[in-house]
């Protein structure tokens, strides 16, 4: 993973939030369209919209575990574009490629929260070389913010509550739910919007393309 430079944050920021400040936010959930990846046309569609982005929203989402040792691999990966999301269920191993091919490219960002978790344990699945990843609560914390998850970012940046009611269901269900779609999407569109968020308050520094970077001239490595 490669490190975000930090910058200043702008003058008198939030540095947290609060449960009762959270809980008077409205309620926010991504409303565009969402792509349950299943088929090789889903699959090339996908590809195609995430080759054509320099920012994707990324999370994973991992079968709760309710008893002491219990660990439980990735069950699904979301990555939020400008014009959808797409829920990847790792059961399908035709999206590993694809997937493979999203972290390993140089030129597109991986936003996210906890990335350096999620990378450990999606090597357990498949094989890549992540480059290009963005933690994004390594960000806030470098940047002095008291609080990092991403709800309490979306709470402080975005003015918006995640709920967080599909968060312990179990995402190795052979169908997902309206609900668990939902709550899936959101995640990783609440990470690409902060990613933007951050970027407009100057909170990203661009930094020039290195010879082994894999950035293109001009482009933001972090």
């Amino acid at each position: 993973m490669n490190p975000a430079t930090p910058a200043e944050l702008p003058s008198d920021p939030l540095r947290s939030i609060t449960r009762a400040d959270m809980a008077n936010l409205p309620i926010r959930r991504y409303a565009g369209n969402v792509c349950v990846v299943a088929t090789p046309h889903d699959l090339a569609h996908a590809l195609a919209d995430l080759r054509q982005e320099r920012v994707v929203g990324l999370d994973t989402e991992t079968r709760p575990a309710f008893r002491k040792g219990e660990v439980h691999l990735p069950c699904l990966v979301q990555a939020a574009t400008a014009h959808a999301v797409y829920l990847f269920p790792l059961r399908h191993r035709d999206a590993f490629p694809v997937l493979a091919e999203l972290l390993s490219a140089p030129r597109i960002v991986k936003a996210g929260v906890g990335l350096a978790h999620d990378m450990r344990a999606l090597k357990q699945v498949f094989a890549f070389v992540e480059k290009n990843v963005l933690d994004l609560g390594g960000v806030a914390r470098a940047s002095g913010l008291e609080q990092s998850g991403v709800r309490n970012l979306a709470g402080m940046f975005l003015g918006f509550r995640i709920p967080k009611s599909a968060s312990t269901s179990n995402w190795a269900a052979p169908q997902l739910t309206a609900a668990q779609i939902t709550y899936a999407a959101t995640d990783a569109w609440a990470c690409r919007e902060l990613f933007l968020r951050f970027q407009s308050l100057g909170l990203l520094r661009a930094k020039p393309a290195t010879a082994d970077s894999g950035a293109d001239p001009g482009g933001m490595t972090l």
